[in-house]
């Protein structure tokens, strides 16, 4: 498992061999599901290649995106449900081919009080994403769709290093909690001013700074 060495950098050697002896490594196709809403959580993930999206699922199957998941980094609310063995409130699929450690939930306390490197990663792991969600309440409470819309955008481009973004304005509109109709005319309106240039399934963004 070189990766892990070449991506964990800030963990501590011998953790990471403990990592490598008691993780499972997990190979996943670009829209298969590693977390389910509702099941047990028995292991934590570390993403070692590609990229997992983490959203919330509705009583009527409606999806909202929380945020991405890349290499070199641990979902922290896979850590919170696994530590309290709670049931998942999230859903976690590929966006593409990915490879994740599954590290087993009850090393973590053990690891918590004897690596520090440990500790300072999960505090990482928490903070970092609780300042993602403060993001996105922020745009929900307080902007409008249009820049919900180019928000979302500048996350995509920024999670897959493009400026080329492969979705429909169905799969936007899901993970956006919106209809097609309102993403559709938004985008639009974005390719009138110049924001974004529209193609089947593909919006390469134009213009990088907030609205």
């Amino acid at each position: 498992m070189d990766n892990t060495y070449s991506i964990f950098t800030q963990l501590e050697p011998a953790l990471r061999e403990e990592i490598e002896k008691f993780s499972i490594i997990k190979t996943l196709k670009a829209g298969d599901t590693l977390i389910r809403t509702g099941q047990f959580i028995k292991s934590t993930m570390l993403v070692i290649e590609g990229k997992i999206k983490i959203f919330r699922e509705g009583d009527n199957g409606e999806e909202f995106l929380l945020y991405y998941l890349q290499p070199g980094e641990a979902c922290a609310v896979s850590m919170i449900s696994a530590s309290k063995t709670e049931t998942s409130k999230i859903k976690a699929t590929a966006l593409e081919d990915t490879t994740v450690l599954m590290v087993p939930i009850q090393l973590m306390d053990e690891w918590m009080t004897k690596y520090k490197s440990w500790y300072y990663f999960v505090v990482e792991s928490y903070r970092s994403r609780f300042e993602e969600l403060l993001t996105l309440i922020d745009h929900i409470a307080f902007r409008n769709m249009d820049e919900r819309l180019f928000f979302y955008l500048q996350k995509a481009s920024e999670v897959n290093h493009s400026d080329t973004i492969h979705l429909s304005h169905q799969q936007i509109a899901d993970e956006l909690n919106s209809s097609r109709e309102v993403i559709s005319r938004l985008l639009k309106k974005m390719e009138q001013k110049g924001w974004v240039s529209l193609h089947r399934n593909v919006i390469t963004l134009l213009k990088k700074d907030p609205l």
